[in-house]
């Protein structure tokens, strides 16, 4: 939000320079972002004065340049070079001396030089209204009055305007402030704590009065919920037309291009005050009849920007008696509004319900000034205060008169809020004991007043323009604002208690497993948990009726939150892959919400993904492709570092896997992980493989919880290994061979691992070959070779018994 200086001096005093109210502003809780200067003829005519033509002749190498004397002040005569065809002897005319920048429309700067043209010397430039960006004319250089000293600076006689601007990283809270009058009343608090009583001026309207009741326009409320407060009044007479300098100023200071003096003076009360304004062309209103209220879904409406938009049912309107004429709050309609044939004007202040216009500005795409301060609330007390000075003003620039009396529709007043403050609440949030006639002072001078004092505390009552002041903790927010959060003495003594923590907390284990995986080349990403209700069709898992809407989403893509941990993952990947990264492995930790008949769930996962090559392409190492087993391999590795074992593995029944297992305990599924099906993929974009891992985080920290870790020496007795090359039948799964090898040598049998798989000819039909090593250690002795052949037996004999295999 940008805030003039020289406007806010309208309202205060102010005792210090820019940089000073800005520090105070800050400390006051509205940031300043930066400060900029502003002129409102850029580059301030700096180095432009008045010139006097004492000879204008021929130029003696050029027929359309003139060769001119000119005395630029202080009896100094300068040869100046001018090719405009208005030139002439004895004109006073502004002179751009050497070293002078001037600026094009663009904002390019140039500096005026000595030079040559056509052999003379040019000591200047005699300048045209363009070119000092005083008009748009450029046909021939400005002539000024004759009665002009010479060398007097054109900056004094155009009364360049120089301004600094504070741009407000105002916070959503701080409605209050959205205009200048709002933030010159907190500075007066700030300047007052810091012991400096200056007097807010404020804008009268005394002189308001009804010129004439020539023309009345009938005001209906039909929906007073979303209208609680509705003002008009028309003018006559109405000149619309260019606005006066200091006007356009102002505006042009914070950003607003000036359009007319009607549509100006609205935006500058929108400003000054905090209450948005609208200016209807009253003749172009059927009936003379304003009706807000709602119109059927689906009501075409054209808005100022000449599109054409569909009507919500909530969408609050401002009609005639036979149309619509503008969104209430947020945006005018191309019809009613006023234009330079514009004669008459109906003048609207209202009040309308925040929740109403944020969801309607939201609804359209629409962010204006207007909806911006509606939407957090402005001061329904002041909204007939607004109309009377945007009136005045109006009646000031256009020459217009007052023709009806103020038609205000108050349906119900807006109480102001009533709080009972403590004072041992205040003492103890603010960390130090305030005496209290600083806390009544400093209420005293934000318009909070105190009702009554007892020992305990006082009860006050809330301006209604503080709309997030509602409890007490809002009170002593307030006050300590105030009173200066650097004025809070720290004391000697730090005290603090150390909590007693568990290695099993959530945040530590997922610190542990995050190390893990980006040493392992993936990439975390953070996910947003709010998604589109059509992913719902890509799963059967996922159901509408299990899903978490809501209520006021930002978009159809962001209307419920996530069932699931694939589909934000996928965006990421199409994300990515749209910008040619097609190798990349990433993980969130989050949560999935669920809507069940016996509650709302939210459960935690950790889900990976891989795509692509699961290493960067390099002359030194091997890539290939992150498939199933390499993921398997990281979903084992992770389990292994939590210490996690003898999982029971099968496949998987999701159905967004084409392929893909489940490893579980006797109790619960920890993890789910597989291809997903192209049919989803496809949806976005993706026609490379995804594997994905779904982990149920919270059964993997309750298993993490119950396991416990043991430590052992490195044997100092050597292994001994062995290898089988096993004929099975493809049915056979490794699985089965590793649990038969560990049930017939459970002490010495250390590893067993698949080094090889053949399938091929000379192979019998339906027949695999297995290439398995033994690894057997025994940690008091060395193993002997008769030892190991007994063992190996022992498993051969078990695999031909139970498994039909046969040795090659």
């Amino acid at each position: 939000m940008k805030i003039s200086y020289n406007w806010l001096k309208q309202f205060i005093k102010l005792p210090e320079n820019a940089d000073k109210t800005g520090e105070l502003l800050t400390d006051l809780g509205l940031e300043i972002e930066g400060i900029t200067n502003f002129q409102s003829i850029k580059g301030g005519l700096k180095g432009v004065v008045v010139g006097h033509v004492l000879s204008c002749d021929k130029h003696p190498n050029a027929d359309k340049l003139q060769l001119t004397k000119v005395n630029i002040g202080n009896g100094e005569e300068v040869q100046i070079v001018c090719g405009a065809p208005n030139i002439g002897a004895g004109q006073k005319v502004p002179v751009a001396t050497i070293g002078t920048v001037l600026y094009d429309e663009t904002g390019e700067s140039w500096e005026i030089k000595k030079g040559k043209i056509r052999g003379e010397v040019s000591y200047g430039m005699i300048c045209s209204e363009k070119e000092l960006g005083l008009g748009q004319s450029h046909e021939g250089i400005m002539v000024m009055d004759n009665e002009l000293v010479p060398g007097t600076p054109v900056a004094d006689i155009f009364e360049v305007e120089n301004d600094e601007v504070f741009e407000i990283g105002l916070t959503p809270n701080r409605a209050d402030a959205m205009s200048h009058w709002g933030v010159a009343r907190d500075l007066k608090a700030g300047y007052q704590q810091k012991g400096q009583h200056l007097e807010l001026i404020t804008p009268s309207v005394s002189s308001f009065h009804v010129d004439s009741r020539s023309l009345k326009i009938q005001i209906k409320v039909e929906d007073s919920d979303l209208a609680p407060r509705y003002c008009g009044v028309t003018l006559s007479d109405v000149k619309v037309g260019e606005s006066p300098k200091w006007l356009k100023n102002r505006l042009k200071a914070i950003g607003i291009t000036p359009k007319n003096n009607i549509v100006d003076a609205t935006n500058y009360v929108m400003h000054e005050l905090g209450q948005p304004l609208h200016a209807f062309d009253a003749g172009k209103i059927a009936g003379n009849e304003i009706n807000v209220k709602t119109l059927k879904a689906g009501t075409k409406f054209t808005t100022l920007d000449e599109v054409e938009r569909e009507l919500h049912e909530e969408d609050l309107m401002i009609c005639d008696a036979e149309k619509p004429l503008c969104i209430a709050g947020v945006f005018g309609g191309i019809s009613s509004g006023v234009t330079e044939s514009t004669t008459q004007v109906f003048l609207e202040s209202a009040y309308f319900n925040p929740v109403s216009v944020r969801k309607t500005a939201k609804r359209h795409a629409l962010n204006t000034d207007a909806s911006f301060r509606f939407e957090r609330g402005i001061d329904p007390n002041s909204v007939e205060y607004a109309l009377k000075r945007a009136a005045l003003l109006i009646k000031e620039i256009s020459g217009a008169e007052i023709t009806s009396d103020i038609d205000d529709l108050y349906f119900k007043k807006i109480e102001d809020f009533q709080v009972f403050l403590t004072f041992e609440k205040v003492n103890k949030l603010i960390g130090e004991n305030l005496q209290q006639e600083t806390i009544k002072s400093i209420l005293a001078s934000l318009e909070i007043r105190v009702n009554n004092v007892t020992e305990t505390g006082m009860g006050l009552t809330i301006p209604s323009y503080r709309v997030d002041v509602q409890r007490e903790s809002d009170v002593i927010e307030e006050i300590l604002r105030v009173y200066g959060y650097n004025n809070i003495k720290f004391g000697d003594k730090l005290s603090l208690s150390v909590a007693n923590s568990s290695k099993f907390e959530d945040y530590k284990v997922q610190n542990l497993i995050a190390t893990q995986l980006i040493g392992q080349g993936f990439y975390e990403t953070m996910a947003n948990s709010l998604t589109s209700a059509e992913y719902n069709k890509l799963s059967e898992e996922q159901k509408d009726e299990y899903q978490v809407e809501m209520l006021n989403p930002l978009s159809q893509d962001l209307a419920v939150l996530r069932q699931s941990m694939l589909f934000s993952g996928l965006e990421t990947l199409s994300y990515n892959i749209n910008r040619k990264r097609n190798n990349v492995k990433i993980f969130e930790f989050g949560k999935t919400y669920h809507s069940y008949v016996s509650g709302r769930e939210e459960n935690k996962h950790l889900s990976l993904f891989i795509t692509g090559e699961r290493t960067a392409e390099s002359w030194n190492s091997i890539s290939g492709n992150g498939n199933f087993f390499y993921l398997k391999g990281v979903i084992n590795s992770i389990f292994e570092k939590l210490g996690i074992n003898n999982l029971k593995a099968k496949a998987t029944k999701s159905d967004i896997f084409s392929e893909g297992l489940q490893l579980s305990t006797r109790k619960a599924k920890l993890v789910e992980f597989g291809v997903v099906k192209k049919s989803i993929l496809k949806r976005f974009d993706i026609e490379q493989e995804v594997i994905f891992a779904d982990f149920n985080w919270q059964e993997v920290l309750e298993m993490t919880k119950k396991q416990k870790t043991s430590f052992s020496p490195i044997p100092k007795y050597p292994s001994m290994r062995r290898d089988f090359a096993l004929l099975l039948d493809k049915t056979v799964t490794y699985e089965e061979i590793e649990q038969i090898a560990r049930q017939t040598e459970k002490k010495l049998l250390t590893e067993v691992n698949l080094f090889d798989v053949y399938e091929g000819k000379n192979l019998p039909e339906g027949k695999k070959s297995y290439a398995v090593s033994f690894v057997f250690q025994d940690e008091n002795k060395t193993l002997t070779d008769k030892q190991v052949d007994k063992m190996m037996k022992k498993l051969q004999h078990r695999f031909e018994k139970e498994l039909k295999a046969e040795l090659r």
